[in-house]
């Protein structure tokens, strides 16, 4: 899984708690996505013309309150980390992903798109969209975890029956054996380990999903297709809430 919105808020959290410093947490997302460029803003609605740098924009931002980055990761039917409205909902579920950033007396939506110019130059662009002020309903980060524990464990199960299942019943169980190897930290300085290693674990089952997905019904019976895209669904769904948990767990001021 290679979100686009992710390093905006583990390294933009690590800057507001004081862990990092404006410009290492600038050039930390910007390696993972090239140069970041805020786009058009409705007039009256935030201090930016169309096509802001990162750096400058975050300054901006700080300047109206900014307090927290959240992490949103929706799909089709689940607006997971999402606040409304329908504008903002609708565009994050189709880039099934964004960022909630709380200002002082409003909260506002970013939600990213490829940003490509020629035949070298990659960015991200972040479109901006009025959100409603409410924190959304999130789990916390052992909840997250014994729930991500859970489902792998349930849908393990599930398939023990299903022929023809090499793509994912297989990787599911590896990732299974590798649940006490945390990998490469894809979190910023301030996070608990905790937080690193069950970021680590979703974005590992996050690639089983990916990878069997394309295989999902090859072979199978109608009966053991279905069972396989729900068991597909449950995972994806623990793991985005997973990431989004491991995102949240740092202390802000």
């Amino acid at each position: 899984m290679q979100l686009t919105s992710a390093p905006l808020v583990a390294w933009g959290n690590a800057w507001l708690s004081g862990h990092v410093g404006l410009d290492d947490a600038v050039d930390a997302v910007e390696r993972r996505g090239g140069p970041n460029l805020i786009g058009t803003v409705p007039p009256g609605d935030l201090p930016f013309d169309s096509g802001v740098p990162l750096r400058t924009a975050l300054v901006r931002l700080r300047g109206l309150g900014l307090s927290a980055f959240r992490l949103a990761l929706p799909a089709w039917g689940d607006p997971f980390g999402l606040v409304g409205p329908a504008e903002l909902n609708q565009a994050a579920i189709e880039a099934q992903e964004g960022v909630l950033v709380q200002l002082a007396d409003r909260q506002v939506g970013l939600v990213p798109a490829a940003d490509r110019r020629g035949s070298s130059y990659v960015g991200v662009s972040w479109a901006p969209y009025p959100a409603n002020d409410a924190v959304p309903r999130t789990p916390d980060l052992p909840e997250a975890e014994r729930q991500l524990k859970l489902t792998l464990l349930q849908v393990a199960e599930q398939l023990q029956g299903v022929d023809d299942v090499a793509g994912f019943a297989p990787a599911v169980h590896r990732a299974l054996g590798d649940l006490g190897d945390p990998g490469v930290p894809l979190l910023a300085h301030g996070y608990p380990h905790r937080a690193h290693r069950v970021a680590a674990q979703a974005e590992r089952l996050a690639r089983v999903v990916e990878l069997a997905e394309p295989t999902s019904g090859r072979g199978l019976s109608a009966y053991q297709a279905q069972l396989r895209r729900d068991a597909l669904h449950q995972l994806d769904a623990a793991v985005r809430r997973a990431l989004v948990a491991a995102h949240a767990a740092i202390e802000l001021p």
